[in-house]
């Protein structure tokens, strides 16, 4: 055993200050955080802002309105020549994060908030439908692991902090610290570790105190809800059905497209960028109403309650328009404007069970906010993480159980016809399959948690009888509140928290075989 992995071991064993050390990395890793989404933020209300007042000066003039597509058109070839130099700036973000916590990718933390900072910026701008949400996922977990990099932490301690920056990205986005909390350990770091947990509750904590100092408390999306009686309770179920099915549907086609768009290599991507911009102009002076994150449509649903068949084009129109853009993988996010379509998803289905059942009328906002989360759970595949979320962007807990049900059943289904998770999907895309290049600590050894699940083929066997690998071992068996010393015949046994010193060269190859044996279901997909 060489210097560094007892100097690992030895960190592993002393854990007299480490809820301390804990509480300190996550505010570190919150108030970084936070401060560069809040700068995000802040960019883009300005930039939505300004495009609304060029639409509106440009509209009717035609030769204004052709210049003003011409320097769109301009704005796309930079956001090109942006990732170009920086490839891991482009799309939504999340997948990237995943990613790197897989050992997979390993980018420059500072050349991706800027360049992601620039890209999403000018893309909302021009109007594209793409979100703050995905972007801030990213510019948490980079700014936690730049903070990472200055205060020289091991590799283990920045890996949690970029866990947990990602999801207090998402507390600062959203203002939903909770969903954050949820959303690290459901569909970021995908396994249950009590220092990793620790660390992102400060972070989300503090990334949404700090979100709320510069925007106020005012929850994301207001509405006047009403209790949904049980009668109505059968429509919930059919509910969550619709919206698993067109969950999977919108995985399926969002990812044909984006295969499709790269599959186009004649032309170079600047000239289809500049395409894309420009398309988004004319959009722009068409149906201005699509553009960007969703905002106006919200505001639209909330405050006009249009017309079923209104409701359905705006629905169809931002689907296609969101597809457009996302599969040019321009800078920006999927999850706001994925959470606006299930609105109107639901506001279109609550409106035809007032026509068709007779259903209170009134009910019909508390649909658009169960297909938020309906959505969510069948697209993202973490339905919890849509549960919360929801609960705490509407800020209504009449709402719980509803939620819960819409989103399970969405789930369900979803898992049911086989859809691939989305942001899985694009992992092995963004990635194309590889491992990171080993960085300058090849020997340095990674700590990493895992929880043998009810079930696992692992459950009732001994250390010795599972292939481990060579690049990685178990270094601390812990059940319950006992921690066993770790021998090649302990018994492992449902629950029982597996932790694993594993070399950060060989760290990505090392997960995967760890999680094939624990559980077939939590391969990486």
């Amino acid at each position: 055993m060489n210097k560094k992995e007892k100097s690992t071991i030895r960190k592993l064993k002393n854990k007299k200050y480490e809820g301390f050390l804990l509480i300190i990395r996550g505010i570190e890793t919150g108030i970084a955080a936070g401060l560069v989404c809040v700068l995000f933020r802040f960019l883009l209300s300005k930039a939505e802002e300004y495009l609304y007042t060029i639409i509106d000066a440009v509209k009717g003039r035609p030769l204004i309105s052709a210049l003003w597509i011409c320097a769109l058109a301009a704005m796309g070839i930079l956001v090109a020549l942006i990732i170009k130099k920086v490839p891991d700036s482009a799309s939504s973000g999340i997948p990237q994060v995943t990613a790197e916590i897989r050992g997979r990718i390993s980018p420059n933390w500072w050349k991706v908030i800027l360049g992601k900072l620039f890209g999403s910026t000018v893309s909302v701008f021009s109007g594209l439908s793409l979100g703050r949400e995905g972007p801030s996922v990213q510019f948490g977990a980079m700014a936690a692991k730049g903070a990472a990099r200055i205060t020289k932490a091991d590799k283990t301690t920045e890996l949690r902090m970029l866990s947990s920056g990602a999801g207090a990205g998402l507390a600062a986005a959203f203002n939903a610290p909770l969903a954050g909390i949820m959303f690290v350990l459901e569909e970021i770091y995908k396994t249950f570790d009590k220092a990793v947990l620790c660390m992102a509750i400060v972070a989300c904590v503090v990334a949404d105190f700090i979100s709320k100092l510069f925007f106020g408390q005012d929850t994301v999306f207001s509405y006047q809800s009403e209790t949904i009686p049980l009668r109505w309770y059968w429509l919930l179920v059919l509910f969550g059905i619709v919206c698993g099915l067109f969950g999977a549907f919108y995985n399926t086609f969002m990812i044909a497209c984006r295969d499709l768009f790269a599959k186009i290599r004649k032309i170079p991507q600047w000239i289809k960028f500049a395409c894309v911009f420009a398309v988004s102009g004319v959009v722009g002076l068409v149906l201005p109403q699509i553009l960007c994150g969703g905002h106006s449509m919200a505001q639209i649903l909330i405050q006009e309650r249009p017309d079923l068949w209104i409701v359905l084009g705006l629905f169809a129109a931002k689907f296609l328009f969101g597809a457009f853009s996302f599969c040019s993988g321009a800078p920006g996010g999927t999850l706001y404007p994925m959470c606006i379509l299930g609105a109107y998803g639901g506001a279109a289905f609550a409106q035809a069970a007032i026509a068709l059942c007779g259903m209170d009328a009134t009910l019909w906002q508390d649909f658009a906010v169960l297909g938020m989360a309906g959505l969510f759970a069948s697209i993202v595949r973490a339905p919890v993480t849509g549960i919360i979320l929801v609960f705490e962007i509407t800020g209504n807990i009449n709402t719980l159980l509803p939620l819960a049900a819409v989103s399970l059943i969405s789930y369900a289904i979803a898992d049911a016809v086989g859809s691939t998770p989305f942001y899985a999907a694009l992992v092995d895309r963004i990635t194309n399959g590889e491992n990171a290049k080993a960085e300058e600590k090849k020997s340095e050894k990674v700590i990493k948690t895992y929880v043998i699940p009810t079930g696992s083929p692992a459950d009732g066997k001994t250390i010795s009888q599972l292939d481990w690998g060579k690049h990685s071992v178990i270094v601390s068996v812990e059940r319950g509140e006992t921690p066993i010393t770790p021998k090649g015949d302990t018994l492992l046994q449902a629950g029982d928290v597996l932790v694993f010193m594993i070399s950060q060269r060989r760290f990505a190859q090392s997960c995967k075989k760890i999680e094939t044996i624990i559980s077939e279901t939590n391969k990486i997909q």
